[in-house]
């Protein structure tokens, strides 16, 4: 696990209003005409659109609209898309053979099996420096390509001919064929990323596309941009939708004002607008596999590898206050680092994973600050800082949301004695920049799901991943989490006990503390059809319809 992804506080998708065409007659029968352009919402821009760099949910969703890889979601069904068929491994799940569509490229190029080949070589070339190389884990080689040890063609997939795509994986990995639906599996044009190079996916002009839409006249720094229907697109017929016209906006107040006015048709709103409008019959809420927590710099401070430290700063925090008072957009307050009513035991449906862990994760998420100081000041002693000051920056996203959140968790953690919290919200762009060079004390950041598995946020916090910022390492949890992927990949009880013990050492250490899952309050007008959220948290707009 997009293992997603980061996301930006409040992000969603708006959707258009309708423009009726009478030519000013009032004859009843002369049809209306359905405005078929959707106008969305994001709270900032396009980082890029190339599949082996991209890290964030507005990338990955700008993707989904405009690539297609093997598999789609339609709804929580995985259907194929370039891949003729859902495919069943073979050699003890060490194999998929993938026959493949006759499709082209945008610009009218044949799409084929060896496109995938490039693709995937590229993302784990560690020269390409993609922070989801990782993800390939477990196809053969891969692990060893990305460390520089073994050459990038040895990755265990070819293309047997024009159509038929192979895979050889180095173990099980159970959730492979989710895994498909990801941007960073998407097929690559060879021609287009070697003739713009580092230019690649900067801008419209600079990509190419094979999914249902296309981006026209984008740049990297657009605050708009388009997308129109891609003729060459293989299911081209089902699109019905003509165009998606983006605009960022970060403001949940002005979207509320745009909503009112007729000028979107699916707005997300938070905090005081969101608990006035709760009553509206548009109003409704979207729960999301998307996670958000706050992660410690370990590296950069000394004072944060001490677990005593840690675990008060979790009980510092308010989370019911701030998913009720402060967001107000149907949140809830996270215990784990895993989504609620995400995974379910093997052994037993009805068993949600997070349940199961929750006794570890109580002791440390439950608001307590009389325990937090307890906690905070023998820390202190055992790491001799006692009666010093800390004034630490926590960053954060410049959107409204992100803003009144860290200004929640600034005011929380400064009744610790000796903290003094400086506030620093930067557009996404740089949030991300900054996190991944280290250059914070405290960090609000965030992961939604590529796929409906604990392990899709387990490895965001192993020694050597990508997205562990704040570098908290644990010997066993590494363990447990290989294990999982590894000899227990196709037991799938013993794969569950693994994870579950791995999350209960992570709710133990505090090695970052949850804050809420993410929920969505939403407006939407009636004539918006089939905007369905997908595990991978993208929505699949080629099945979206627009009515009167």
């Amino acid at each position: 696990m997009k293992v997603k992804r980061l996301v930006i506080v409040g992000i969603t998708s708006l959707l258009s209003m309708v423009t009726l065409v009478g030519c000013g007659t009032n004859n009843s029968s002369q049809p209306k005409k359905v405005n078929s352009t959707a106008k969305f919402m994001v709270k900032d821009i396009i980082a890029t659109m190339d599949p082996s760099l991209n890290t964030d949910v507005i990338g990955s969703q700008a993707a989904t609209n405009t690539m297609e890889g093997l598999y789609r979601y339609e709804g929580k069904t995985l259907k194929p898309a370039l891949a003729t068929k859902i495919v069943k491994p073979t050699n003890n799940g060490l194999t998929y053979t993938f026959p493949l569509r006759h499709s082209k490229w945008s610009n009218g190029d044949e799409l084929t099996a060896a496109d995938f080949v490039f693709a995937w070589r590229r993302t784990v070339d560690p020269k390409t420096k993609s922070q989801y190389a990782y993800i390939y884990e477990g196809i053969a080689n891969a692990e060893a390509i990305t460390a520089g040890k073994e050459p990038v063609n040895s990755l265990g997939v070819k293309a047997l001919d024009k159509y038929t795509l192979q895979v050889t994986l180095e173990k099980p990995i159970p959730y492979f064929n989710k895994l498909m639906t990801g941007e960073f599996y998407f097929p690559q044009n060879k021609k287009v990323v070697k003739k713009w190079g580092k230019k690649f996916g900067t801008n419209s002009k600079a990509s190419v596309f094979n999914g249902p839409y296309k981006l026209v006249n984008w740049d990297s720094p657009d605050n708009t941009w388009t997308e129109i229907k891609n003729n060459n697109y293989w299911n081209a017929k089902n699109v019905k939708v003509k165009k998606l016209q983006y605009q960022v906006v970060k403001d949940p107040t002005t979207a509320l004002n745009l909503y009112q006015s007729n000028k979107l048709d699916d707005v997300t709103i938070s905090g005081d607008n969101a608990k006035q409008m709760r009553g509206d019959k548009d109003y409704n809420s979207r729960k999301m596999n998307s996670i958000f927590y706050l992660a410690p710099n370990l590296k950069r401070q000394a004072l944060f590898r001490n677990k005593k430290i840690r675990q008060a700063i979790s009980l510092s925090i308010d989370r019911v206050q701030l998913t009720k008072k402060v967001l107000g957009d149907g949140s809830k307050p996270l215990s784990s680092l895993v989504p609620q009513n995400m995974s379910f035991d093997p052994a037993d449906k009805t068993k949600d994973f997070v349940d199961e862990v929750k006794p570890s994760a109580a002791k440390y998420v439950k608001y307590d600050p009389k325990k937090a100081k307890k906690l905070w000041q023998q820390g202190l002693a055992e790491t001799g800082n006692q009666g010093k000051k800390f004034n630490l920056v926590l960053l954060g996203d410049d959107t409204d949301v992100s803003k009144k959140q860290c200004e929640f968790i600034q005011n929380q953690l400064e009744k610790l004695p000796g903290m003094k919290i400086t506030l620093n919200n930067v557009p996404f762009k740089s949030r991300i920049s900054r996190s991944g060079s280290g250059d914070f004390d405290l960090v609000v950041t965030t992961w939604t799901a590529d796929f409906p598995d604990p392990i899709n946020f387990l490895t965001l916090m192993t020694s050597k991943a990508s997205y562990n910022w704040g570098k908290w390492t644990n010997k066993k949890f590494d363990q447990l989490v290989a294990r999982s992927m590894k000899e227990d990949a196709n037991n799938a009880n013993r794969r569950w006990q693994d994870l579950k013990n791995a999350q209960n050492i992570l709710n133990e250490e505090q090695g970052v503390s949850p804050l809420y899952q993410l929920g969505e309050a939403h407006l939407t007008k009636s004539r918006v059809k089939n905007l369905i959220i997908s595990p991978n948290g993208n929505y699949n707009l080629a099945t979206l319809r627009l009515t009167d």
